[in-house]
């Protein structure tokens, strides 16, 4: 199947509501122009599944400032300011997630698991209206995975087929995504022929990517 798209065609996979997730950290990594296209897009009302909303201007945060989000699942907001008056004013629903947890909830939903069970914010905010289920005479919160629309990530290098190789930090939050969400894009730098990536180097595998965007 051909799985390169042309970056256009970004705005026939958006519809208002949807939820989205958009890979990487502080920025490094975020999938920049495939943003810059959803900018161009009259798509509103997104649930936002990502780390951090980078900073005021940049990466995510470009999305925060056009009030294209009014639904926020992430890890920590510290360093966006726009995020954090959007959120005071009530526009963005924000959950915060523990980032570990945030990442195993995203991984579980690629896996195709039921959820997975975690000690991390028992007794706090985290922990309410969750189960709590009891193994070994240990409590562990239940986390559900997060269902996910449409997943944006970015790589170095694709081949034809894929397979997916990322540039060192950019690696982050990427990986865990692809997969998990019904439709998985990729946004590359370079696209190579079949065969020309190592595959003791590929870091994430051909099946889990829908398309591919040289961008």
């Amino acid at each position: 199947m051909e799985k390169q798209i042309q970056i256009h065609q970004i705005s026939e996979f958006l519809k208002d509501g949807m939820t989205i997730a958009i890979g990487g950290f502080m920025g490094c990594g975020n999938s920049h122009n495939i943003i810059d296209e959803i900018l161009k897009s009259n798509v509103k009302n997104l649930t936002l599944i990502a780390t951090d909303t980078a900073r005021d201007g940049y990466g995510i945060g470009r999305l925060i400032d056009d009030r294209r989000i009014t639904k926020l699942l992430a890890s920590h907001i510290g360093t966006n300011k726009e995020t954090q008056k959007q959120v005071i004013e009530g526009f963005i629903d924000l959950e915060l997630v523990p980032q570990g947890t945030l990442a195993e909830r995203i991984r579980a939903s690629a896996a195709g698991l039921g959820g997975v069970l975690t000690q991390t914010g028992l007794g706090t905010e985290v922990q309410d209206g969750k189960e709590v289920i009891t193994i070994d005479g240990k409590d562990y919160i239940l986390e559900l995975p997060i269902k996910i629309d449409l997943a944006f990530i970015s790589a170095q290098k694709a081949d034809e087929a894929g397979n997916l190789v990322f540039n060192g930090a950019t690696r982050n939050f990427n990986v865990p995504m692809a997969g998990a969400a019904k439709v998985t894009i990729a946004e590359v730098e370079e696209i190579v022929k079949n065969g020309e990536l190592d595959p003791n180097f590929i870091h994430t595998p051909f099946i889990y990517i829908n398309h591919i965007i040289k961008a």
